[in-house]
This record gives structure tokens, sequence and C-alpha cells, in this order.
């Protein structure tokens, strides 16, 4: 028997043994490669350690090839007809994986659901893949283009420096990086699934749960169209529960399991001053300044210790002494991550990292008025706007949070409206703001001794001898809860890229030792019964 063949077409010499996890491999690799060609498919099941890593190991070339390929389709999901494209090559590769297709159609782009399904199987999971990516300014990266993706390593001056990719052939660093957009977020879980299936595929084995795989489209978006169409097609979704392969893990890089996340809604705040910008010599301490009065109403908002002052906010959040002994569990290294992050204090909200993420939170992500920098001008603004993020839990309901923000303001003696104001309005309000708002989609959170809780915590201890690092609730929102609530499963993370890869900045990247281990983390997903 060839091992070419009885790997779909991977060439033995492909393996190196220079990499840490291929040592001593070559002949267990055979022993069970010969097996799986001379019986029937075995249950994935059976599998260890030793033999998940030789089948993801074997894997790796031939998925940074696919992943190159796939990094190469533009996926701001602003541009359907890109989409287009990403879509069908997800068509393409799930079929050539055994997987049949359909797309589900919605006001934008579709989401497009793969099934397989296994004999004897006692489960059906579904999986959740985001296949789009944020914007890109391709003066802000350092390569040519951010969707043709280069491998490069960091020089002694810290300098990332493009490498040939002809260097995997041999020895290589677990350190290196590929940058292109959507490398981390979230293109390499695409593909690591991608990769664990055909690890599984070429020892012949099955696993003892059928497979759908739901791949959303629109989640830089906010998956907008996400909650209508899993209500349309929740038949063909259903499932008995969800794994999601998105987001970073913990910032020590170590094997992580989430179990929530929290929602998010936004609202734009808008303040008036002239009805068009004035010289701020002749109208200055006459025109009242919007920017001003914006930043005053922001102010109001929150105090010095960073908690939101607007009375009823938090209601509703209690952390039990249980509770706040799983959020202690976390290994969180808090000076660190704030000599990382440049600060000197935190907000003191929760008293703790884990903990300040199991309240609802109140963000300014941005805010314009007038012109700076070298456009700079002498002016008194016409507007002043302020663009807010509200991180939603479990226990608030965001419809409530956002009326009592528009109550605060309105307290506050403002004419709130929901659009720019009439010349009547002018004439007769002082004080007048605009505020929109838009709930994305709400919170979710599942029990850690869940079942898919205690399955995939098995299998994270068959890969690694160890009990995975467990995350109550994830500071960051993804789309999960429409899927959640209508289908009425429960759903885990299981976060496979670094957690330092400049997701939605530019020269994101994903470290190459964390997309070898990704694949043998999925496979080892697909090989754990239940």
């Amino acid at each position: 028997m060839s091992y070419k063949n009885a790997i779909g077409g991977f060439d033995m010499t492909q393996i190196r043994l220079s990499h840490p996890h291929c040592w001593a491999r070559i002949g267990a690799l055979g022993v069970l490669l010969a097996a799986a060609a001379c019986v029937p498919p075995a249950k994935a099941q059976d599998l260890g350690s030793e033999q998940i890593r030789m089948l993801a190991d074997a894997q790796l070339l031939p998925a940074v090839r696919t992943f190159r390929e796939y990094l190469g389709i533009p996926n701001d999901a602003h541009f359907p007809e890109d989409i287009r494209v990403l879509v069908d090559w997800l068509d393409t590769a799930f079929r050539q994986r055994g997987f049949s297709t359909t797309e589900l159609a919605t006001p934008g782009s579709p989401l497009l659901l793969a099934e397989r399904r296994f004999p004897n199987a006692r489960r059906t999971v579904l999986f959740y893949l985001q296949t789009d990516g944020q914007p890109v300014s391709p003066v802000d990266w350092d390569q040519a283009s951010p969707y043709e993706a280069v491998l490069k390593r960091k020089v002694a001056s810290g300098r990332w420096e493009e490498i040939p990719w002809e260097r995997l052939e041999g020895e290589w660093d677990e350190d290196w990086r590929i940058f292109a957009r959507s490398a981390s977020d979230s293109k390499g879980p695409n593909v690591q699934f991608l990769a664990a299936l055909a690890a599984m595929d070429s020892a012949g084995l099955q696993p003892d749960f059928n497979i759908k795989v739901v791949m959303d489209t629109e989640e830089e978006l906010g998956s907008p169209n996400l909650p209508e169409a899993v209500l349309r097609h929740r038949e063909q979704l259903a499932a008995d529960m969800l794994v999601i392969l998105d987001g970073p893990p913990h910032v020590s890089n170590e094997p992580t399991l989430k179990f929530g996340a929290r929602g998010i809604a936004t609202f734009t705040l808008t303040t008036y001053g002239p009805r068009v910008p004035q010289h701020s010599g002749h109208y200055g301490n006459f025109a009242p300044n919007p920017a001003l009065r914006l930043a005053e109403i922001l102010a109001s908002m929150k105090d010095d210790a960073g908690r939101v002052t607007i009375p009823g906010f938090y209601d509703g959040i209690e952390l039990d002494a249980e509770t706040a002994e799983i959020l202690d569990r976390v290994p969180d290294d808090e000076d660190a991550i704030m000599e990382k992050l440049g600060i000197a204090t935190t907000d003191r909200i929760g008293g703790s990292l884990q903990k300040s993420v199991q309240y609802p939170s109140l963000n300014i992500r941005g805010m314009q008025a007038g012109w700076v920098g070298t456009q700079r001008r002498t002016i008194v603004p016409a507007t002043a706007v302020a663009e807010v993020d509200v991180r939603l839990v479990m226990e608030s309901d965001p419809e409530r949070l956002l009326r009592l923000i528009r109550e605060h303001i309105e307290g506050l003696g403002y004419y709130l409206i929901d659009r720019e104001p009439t010349d009547e309005e002018r004439r007769q309000h002082s004080h007048i703001a605009s505020f929109t708002s838009e709930i994305s989609y709400g919170a979710f959170r599942t029990d850690f001794d869940s079942e898919p809780g205690k399955w995939l915590s098995a299998a994270m201890v068959n890969l690694y001898g160890d009990e995975p690092i467990k995350i109550r609730t994830s500071g960051g929102s993804i789309p999960i809860s429409p899927i959640v609530n209508t289908l009425g499963i429960p759903a885990v993370s299981v976060p496979t890229v670094n957690p330092d890869n400049n997701q939605h900045s530019p020269n994101e990247n994903i470290r190459l030792g964390n997309f070898a281990e990704g694949i043998a983390v999925c496979l080892a997903i697909l090989t754990q019964g239940f």
C-alpha cells in the first residue's frame, strides 16, 4: 500500500521530523493508515492524542495551500459580488468533502448550510463558521495586498520580515505568521475545520454524530439577516448543540472553551449648534458649541471609576460565590495585561477582568466634530456625533437599557428626536439631540456541565491531557443568540487562533503554530464520542 494513496494524495515525505509534533511518528502513522485501508470505517472516538496529531500534521501543508487560495478571495460583506465568489468556493470545498450543501436566502448575502450524515449517529452537531471579514485599507498594510497572504518571521529588531513560502517544506518555526485579512477572523478556523475533515477521511474514520455547518456571510455587518433566516430555516438547521469556531483563546494562548458571549446594541447621538460651521472669532461665546454639549452628555453617563451612573443600568446582575469562584479560576495576569495595554489603572467594575465582562458596558467607539490635524480650523462646529456600543449580558434587556439611556439624556434637558431638527424646532428648543439605536443580537451563555460542555472538555483532555481554560462569558460579541434561542440548543465556542492576531486591524495574522494546532483541535472534536 502507498502512503500517498492512504492519506488522500498527501506525500509521506511532507511530514517534517523537525516539527515538534512529528517526532517519532512515522512508524505509528504507517500502522494507523495501513489499518484504515484494511478495515471498514472505524469509529473516530477510538483515536488517541498521538494518532490525532499525526493525522493533523499530515494535513498541514495541503491546508496552507488551501488557506492561501481562500485568503485571496475578498470577503468584505459590503460587496455582495465578492461574497458570491466566497460562497461558491465554500460550496465546492464542502462538497469535495462529502457534504450536501444548500444556500439559505436572505435579503442580503445568503447563508450556506452544509450537511453530512453518518451511520448510527446519535447526535447532530451544528458548527458555526464566520466567513466574511472587516473592510481593508491597503495603504495601512505592510504588504502588497491584504488579500495576498504572505509568510513572515520576526527579526531581532522586532520587525516582521517576509520569507518565501518554500521555507515550509523544510524546518519551520511555530512563531512564523501568515498575514492577510481574515487570517484569524475567521478564515483560519474555516480551513482548520476543512483540514480536520480531510484528516478524518484519510484514516477512514467516522464520527458518531451527524455534522451540519452554517456559514455566516454577514457577521462583520452584525449579521442583520441571521435571526429571520434561522427562524425561516429552523428545520434545516435543527441540531442537538452548536459549536462555534470563532474568536481568540485566553490571552495566555492556552487551550480554551468559551461558554457565552455578550450581545451588542448601538446608538448614535448627535448634538446641534449653528446650521453650518461658524468662525469661532465672530461667533465663539455666542453660538453654543455642540461638541462641548456632547462631551457633557457622555461624561454624565459614567463616574471616575468607569461605572455607568444611569440608575438601573446594572440591575439584575449578581455574582454569587459559586460564579465568582468559576471566574477566579481563569488564569489572568492582570498586571501583564495592563502593561501590554499601556495603562496604569483599570475601570473598577466587578473587581477583575473576568468579572467586569459579566456586566453590560457603555463604550464610546467614535466621536466627530469639526476637523483635526492638518485640517483643523477655527470654527464652532455645526454638529457633534458620538457612536456608542452597549455590550449586553443575559440578565439585561437591551430595549430597557436603551430606554434608560434615552431617558437620561432627556433628563438633562434635551429635546430628543431621531432625525435632523426642523427650523421650527431650532427656534423652540435650546438643547436638541438626535438619538437613533439598533439592537444587533443578545447575549448567550451555556452551563459548564451541559452536554456540549462535557463533550468538548473531554475532547480537549484527550488531546492535551488536561482540562482547558473555561471562560463563562467572552467580552466580545458574536451573533449566536438567534441560533441558540430559535433552535433551543446550547452553544460553546472553541477558539483556535492566537490572541495577538490584530483582528479588525491592519496586518491581521495567524501564528503558524496556532494554525497547525487548530487542525488538531478540530480533529479531536470530530473524533470525540458522546
